[in-house]
């Protein structure tokens, strides 16, 4: 069933979507949250639609079968998104005249700032959940220190419980389920803070921007509890420097913002490549040029962040396609920055970013967090922070915690870290800086085959978009047709070896992602000459679905 609550900013309509989901996670189901909002504090129309089933789920949807209308407007804008067997909930006063309409006396159930609470009610009685389950999760969402307005909303949801349930069968409960596992509800961008705590993450420095702002948040809220240090900085170019400077001091460090804050860490991106610092940069992409639409989703900052940062420097870019990837490939890039001592970058974007899934809880029992190295006995003889080495990565100290003298410095300096403009020099230490390239090489994750072998078509796929490309070519395979997707994970660097028979076997590629250009598509020719067939491209601020894929 694919749910979808509209209303106005102010409503309190993410607040009803979130407690809904997580009640539906709590009793069992899969989930997955699509959310869709207007830069603007009150008014504007904003969704939250939520995918729910008793089997995982990909993917969003876009016809939606159970409308819940906060706002006459939601009625008018969404009334071409209507399933076959839509079932609408609105307030008794809206003037649509439909047999699948219930209409709700929000005024009667609750005053006004707490109908949504009574919305809320309805939804999960409609949908047959446990109200002593939705109850919990109402206490949980609002914790439990203003006990007035506690009773208050659990007095609004029995009331609404009990209405609903006095009306005619009207909307088909979801299966119940029998012992499900225990899941998580969980963001994008939460779970790339966690994989960041897990990592090993102590200096975290922002200028908040949409969309990552909530990795900073969560971050916000676990740091005392975790020993961390989150500051916000009075612009981008400060945040990433308080970055570079903590990680120098022995700090593991990150940084997260959006395509224009990460205009203005450019400079700071060379620094740490010069430096040698190891440095994580989350990218939480949204449309541009400029401001753009700054609450939308788009994947149009591939170039950018590939090509970021003056000079010629080593570089990995993941871009995670789910949770769990979030996740994990977080931890991967705290590695890869400490192991090769530079910057290292997660691409992300709106939709990913903001939208919840149910996951099993990560295992966090087999690994250990980074640690910088802080023992000078390590170092033999006369200590050089960049000496020439054969993989490109020099022995690296900490200042403070040595005896021996750690330098560093943004100019071009010599293997002990002084300023030099000997020309030889200068040629070994960009080949240096170099070397670490074919290291990052042997790490990357390959991209993900799944589907038919030598098939007629080939979708092309990176980052969010991972979900709606699996499902759908399943649609396409369901009817007959050999098909088969390839999915990167990691954008950069691409290994040819790893993917290049798989395209040339393909009778058609066609390469699906969310900027207008064909980004990828455009890197994959410059890096292997071979060319996509066709390109399925989305740029109109909205998450790419399997159905849009399957229009095109």
């Amino acid at each position: 069933m694919n749910i979808l609550i509209g209303g106005e900013a102010g409503q309190g309509l993410a607040t009803v979507g979130e407690i809904l989901a997580k009640s539906l996670v709590r009793s069992g189901y899969f989930i997955l949250v699509t959310q869709s909002y207007q830069s603007r504090i009150r008014g504007g129309h904003n969704t939250f639609a939520i995918r729910v089933s008793s089997e995982e789920i990909l993917a969003p949807q876009e016809p939606v079968d159970l409308l819940v209308a906060l706002n006459d407007e939601t009625l008018t804008l969404h009334q071409k998104e209507l399933s076959s067997r839509v079932r609408i909930v609105a307030d008794q006063g809206c003037t649509l005249e439909e047999e699948n309409c219930l209409k709700v006396p929000y005024g009667h159930l609750a005053a006004d700032k707490f109908s949504n609470i009574a919305a809320l009610g309805v939804v999960c009685s409609l949908l047959g959940l446990e109200e002593a389950l939705v109850g919990r999760t109402l206490e949980d969402f609002f914790g439990k220190k203003n006990s007035g307005l506690i009773e208050e909303n659990r007095r609004i949801l029995s009331e609404a419980f009990r209405w609903t349930s006095a009306q005619p069968t009207f909307a088909g409960k979801l299966p119940p389920l029998s012992n499900p596992p225990s899941r998580v509800m969980i963001q994008g961008n939460e779970a790339i803070a966690l994989g960041a705590i897990s990592a090993g993450l102590k200096f975290y420095s922002f200028y908040p921007m949409t969309p990552s702002t909530s990795i900073s948040l969560t971050l916000a809220r676990l740091a005392g509890k975790m020993g961390l240090i989150v500051e916000q900085a009075e612009d981008e170019i400060a945040a990433i420097n308080m970055a570079i400077g903590a990680s120098f001091a022995g700090a593991p460090s990150m940084v997260a913002t959006s395509g224009g804050g990460f205009a203005l860490m450019a400079e700071g991106v060379s620094l740490a490549a010069m430096t040698e610092t190891p440095l994580v940069i989350v990218i939480a992409q949204r449309p541009g040029p400029a401001t753009g639409l700054p609450t939308r989703t788009e994947q149009g900052d591939l170039n950018f962040v590939l090509h970021a940062g003056h000079g010629e420097f080593p570089r990995a870019i993941f871009a995670p396609g789910t949770i769990e990837e979030c996740f994990a490939q977080t931890l991967k890039a705290f590695s890869l920055a400490e192991k090769f001592q530079g910057p290292i970058f997660i691409l992300t974007d709106q939709f990913l970013s903001d939208s919840y899934r149910a996951v099993i809880p990560f295992d966090v029992e087999n690994f250990s967090p980074i640690h910088p190295p802080a023992d000078a006995l390590k170092a033999e003889g006369q200590y050089r922070r960049f000496a020439l080495t054969d993989s490109g990565v020099s022995p690296r100290l900490l200042p403070g915690l040595t005896e021996r003298l750690v330098v560093a410095g943004s100019d071009e300096h010599t293997e002990d870290g002084h300023l030099t403009e000997d020309l030889s020099v200068r040629k070994q230490m960009v080949e240096k800086r170099l070397k670490k390239s074919e290291g990052i090489c042997q790490e990357v994750i390959p991209a993900e085959y799944k589907g038919d072998r030598h098939p007629d078509l080939l979708f092309i796929s990176w980052g969010s978009s991972k979900g709606s490309v699996w499902e759908a070519a399943s649609t396409m395979r369901s009817s007959g047709q050999r098909v088969a997707s390839l999915h990167f994970s990691q954008i950069w660097p691409l290994i040819p070896d790893q993917f290049m028979g798989l395209l040339q076997e393909a009778g058609r590629v066609v390469c699906v992602e969310g900027n207008a250009t064909g980004q990828f598509a455009g890197l994959i020719r410059r890096e292997t000459g071979f060319k996509v067939h066709q390109r399925v491209n989305r740029y109109d601020g909205l998450p790419i679905t399997p159905e849009y894929i399957l229009r095109k």
